[in-house]
C-alpha cells in the first residue's frame, strides 16, 4: 500500500515537473508542435517498410506468386509492379523517413537550446537576487551544478528522444494492430512477451527514481568540494593539505562512482531483459509461422513481414531503457532546479518603494536587534545616528558586530527588531537597486572580475564615461599605478585580480565605489589589507574623497580612524562608548584599552626589528 502511495506521489510529482520545463518551452511551442507532428509521419514511413517488403517476397520471389493489391495496380497503372518500381517505392518511404526523423530532431533540439538558454538566464537572474542568508548556507559548487550539469540533463532529455517515448507507444500500438490483422495467432505468440516485460520496467520504473535523484545529489556534493577546493589551492598547498585533501574528494568521487555503477546495473538489465525477450520472441514467431507457411496458411512475404514488424515492435523497447534513464535523471534535474527557483526572494524591494525628500546621507539606527540564527542575537538594541557629512568609526573587538552593522545597512540582510533609516526611509522600503547605489561599500575582500581594468570600475554602468573612470582612479589615488600598466584602462585583470597585489585591488575598490558618487561611503577595514606607502596615500586623499559625503568607516588600525567626527566602540553587539578619538581615551574605557593594546604590539614589533 506505501509503495503505491509513494508510486502515485512519484507520478503528480513528474506531471508536475513537466509543467515546469514547459513553462520555458511554452514560447516556443509552434515549432516544438511543428517537431510533433513530424512524429506520426515519421513512424508511417517505418511502418510501410516491412509491408513492401513482404510485397516483394510475394509477387517476385515467393515459389508461390500472390497477385498484387488493388492499390498497387491503381498506382502503377496497366504495367503493373516490377521489382524495379517496388523498389523505387522502398527508396522513397527510406527517404522520407530520413527526413521527416532529420526534421524532428533538429525541430526539437533548436526549442531545447532555446528553452533551456532561457532557463539558465531565469535561474541566474533569480540566484542573483537571493538574500545573502541563502548563499550562507548553499555552497558555490553546488549552484553551479544546478545551472550547468543539471540543465545539461534536461537537454539530454530532449537530445535521446525521450520526449518520443508517447510516440513510441502509438507505433508500437500501429505494429500490433498491424500484426493482428496480417495474423492473430501470430499476434498472440508476439504479445505472449509484453507482460513480463511491463512488470520488469515497472520495478525498474520505481528504483531508478530514488538511484538518479542520488546521482545529482552527489554530483552536487563532488563539484561544491571540487569549486572550494580549487578556490582554496593556495592554502591546501601552504599547509601542505594535498593529501588530506585527496582523499576527502576520494570519498565523494567513490560515492558519485557508486550510484552511478547502481543506475548502470538497473540501465543494463532493462537492457537485457528486453532484448533476450525480443529474441525469443522472434525465434517463437519464426518456429510458429514457418509451420503456418508450410501448411500454406500465410503467404512467405507475410512471415517476413511479420518478424520485421517484431523487430520494430522491441526495439523502441530495447531504446526505452537508455530514453526512460536520461528521463529519470532530467527530471530529478529538474527537481533541483525548481527547488532553487522556488527558493523565496525574502529581501526584495517593495511594490511601492518610498522615496526620500531630501537625499542628504543621513542614517539612523533605531533599536536594532539581529541574529543570523534564532535565539543568538549579534546586534542588541544598537541606536545611532548619522548626521549627513558626518565621518563615523566603529570599532570593537573580533565578533562585535561591525561588519553586521554594514550589511544591514545595503539590506544584505534585515533586520529581526527595530529599524535602519537612511534619509528618513526605512531600508525596507527603499527600492534595493536605489538604495544600494546611494551606499558606496569598500571592503576588505576586494573582488575583481576577469576583465579589464575599465569595466571592473564601471561594472555594467555604461553612461560611465572614461573621463569620469579616470577622475575616480586619480582621487582613488590608484591612476597613477593603472598609467604604469602596459594596456592603462584595457590592462586584462585575471580572475580575482590574481596579477595585482593586495593593496592595488583595494585602491581600485576604492574608484570603484568613488565612480557611482554616493551620498554615503562606507569603508569596511579597507585599510587593514594594505601596505604603509598605499594606507598613506589613503590617508592622503580621505579629506577629498569623504568632504561632503556621510562615511562609515570600520577599522581594525585605529590609527586609520583618530580624525573620525565620532566613534562608535561595540562588544558582543552592544553600544558600549561613544565620542571623539580624545573623548574616548580619555574616559579610559574599551576604546583606552584596544589603543593601549594595539599601540603595546606596534611597538613590541618595533623593537624586534631594530634588534
Amino acid at each position: 500500500m506505501q509503495l503505491k502511495q509513494a508510486q502515485n506521489r512519484g507520478q503528480s510529482r513528474d506531471v508536475a515537473l513537466v509543467k515546469f520545463i514547459w513553462t520555458y518551452v511554452r514560447p516556443y511551442r509552434g515549432v516544438f508542435f511543428l517537431s510533433v507532428v513530424l512524429m506520426p509521419l515519421n513512424s508511417a514511413f517505418a511502418l510501410a517498410q516491412p509491408y513492401i517488403i513482404q510485397l516483394i517476397i510475394d509477387l517476385f520471389l515467393a515459389h508461390r506468386r500472390v497477385p498484387p493489391p488493388a492499390w498497387l495496380t491503381a498506382l502503377l497503372g496497366a504495367s503493373g509492379p516490377s521489382l524495379l518500381k517496388m523498389g523505387a517505392i522502398y527508396l522513397c518511404l527510406v527517404c522520407g523517413e530520413f527526413g521527416s526523423a532529420y526534421g524532428q530532431f533538429y525541430l526539437t533540439m533548436m526549442v531545447a537550446q532555446y528553452s533551456l538558454s532561457d532557463l539558465r538566464l531565469a535561474l541566474f537572474n533569480h540566484v542573483q537576487r537571493l538574500p545573502m542568508s541563502f548563499f550562507d548556507r548553499t555552497p558555490v559548487g553546488r549552484l553551479v551544478s544546478r545551472m550547468t550539469t543539471d540543465i545539461d540533463a534536461i537537454n539530454e532529455m530532449f537530445g535521446a528522444g525521450s520526449l518520443t517515448m508517447f510516440m513510441d507507444l502509438m507505433t508500437m500500438s500501429g505494429i500490433v494492430a498491424i500484426m493482428w490483422f496480417k495474423s492473430a495467432r501470430l499476434a498472440l505468440w508476439a504479445l505472449l512477451a509484453i507482460p513480463p516485460l511491463l512488470l520488469f520496467i515497472n520495478l525498474f520504473r520505481v528504483r531508478a527514481r530514488v538511484v538518479y535523484r542520488q546521482i545529482r545529489e552527489r554530483l552536487a556534493a563532488l563539484n561544491a568540494y571540487l569549486s572550494e577546493a580549487l578556490a582554496g589551492m593556495t592554502v591546501v598547498q601552504l599547509f601542505t593539505h594535498e593529501r588530506a585533501s585527496q582523499a576527502e574528494f576520494d570519498v565523494l568521487n567513490v560515492r558519485s562512482r557508486d550510484v552511478q555503477m547502481k543506475a548502470n546495473l538497473y540501465e543494463t538489465g532493462l537492457f537485457s531483459a528486453v532484448d533476450t525477450v525480443g529474441s525469443i520472441t522472434i525465434a517463437l514467431i519464426l518456429w510458429a509461422g514457418g509451420g503456418q507457411v508450410l501448411h500454406r496458411a500465410i503467404t512467405l512475404g507475410t512471415l517476413v513481414g511479420f518478424m520485421q514488424y517484431a523487430r520494430m515492435f522491441f526495439l523502441p523497447l530495447r531504446e526505452l531503457s537508455n530514453k526512460y534513464t536520461v528521463l529519470q535523471s532530467s527530471l530529478a534535474a529538474a527537481e533541483r532546479i525548481e527547488a532553487l527557483m522556488e527558493e523565496p526572494r525574502t529581501i526584495a524591494s517593495p511594490a511601492t518603494p518610498k522615496v526620500p525628500a531630501a537625499p542628504l546621507g543621513s542614517i539612523v539606527f533605531d533599536h536594532v536587534n539581529f541574529e543570523y540564527r534564532p535565539g543568538e542575537r549579534v546586534l542588541k538594541d544598537l541606536s545611532f545616528a548619522v548626521e549627513p557629512g558626518q565621518k563615523i568609526a566603529i570599532v570593537g573587538p573580533t565578533g562585535s558586530g561591525k561588519t553586521t552593522t554594514i550589511k544591514l545597512l545595503n539590506r544584505f540582510y534585515d533586520v529581526t527588531g527595530g529599524r535602519i533609516l537612511v534619509d528618513g526611509v526605512d531600508v525596507r522600503e527603499w527600492d534595493l537597486q536605489r538604495l544600494r547605489r546611494s551606499i558606496g561599500l569598500v571592503q576588505q575582500d576586494v573582488f575583481l572580475f576577469a576583465g579589464d581594468v575599465m569595466e571592473n570600475i564601471r561594472l555594467g554602468l555604461t553612461n560611465l564615461g572614461e573621463h569620469q573612470v579616470r577622475e575616480a582612479l586619480r582621487r582613488a589615488q590608484a591612476l597613477r599605478f593603472v598609467d604604469r600598466l602596459p594596456a592603462g584602462l584595457a590592462e586584462y585583470i585575471r580572475e580575482r585580480g590574481a596579477n595585482l597585489s593586495v593593496g592595488q585591488r583595494q585602491l581600485l575598490s576604492f574608484a570603484r565605489a568613488l565612480a557611482y558618487d554616493p551620498r554615503i561611503l562606507v569603508m569596511d577595514e579597507a585599510t587593514s589589507s594594505v601596505d604603509s606607502e598605499t594606507e598613506r596615500l589613503i590617508q592622503l586623499a580621505l579629506g577629498e574623497l569623504l568632504a561632503e559625503r556621510t562615511a562609515l568607516v570600520i577599522a581594525h588600525r585605529l590609527s586609520t580612524i583618530e580624525r573620525a567626527d565620532r566613534i562608535l566602540v561595540l562588544s558582543n553587539g552592544v553600544l558600549r562608548e561613544s565620542g571623539s578619538h580624545l573623548e574616548l581615551l580619555a574616559q579610559r574605557g574599551l576604546y583606552y584599552r584596544l589603543f593601549e593594546l594595539q599601540y603595546a604590539v606596534a611597538n613590541e614589533a618595533a623593537r624586534e626589528a631594530v634588534d
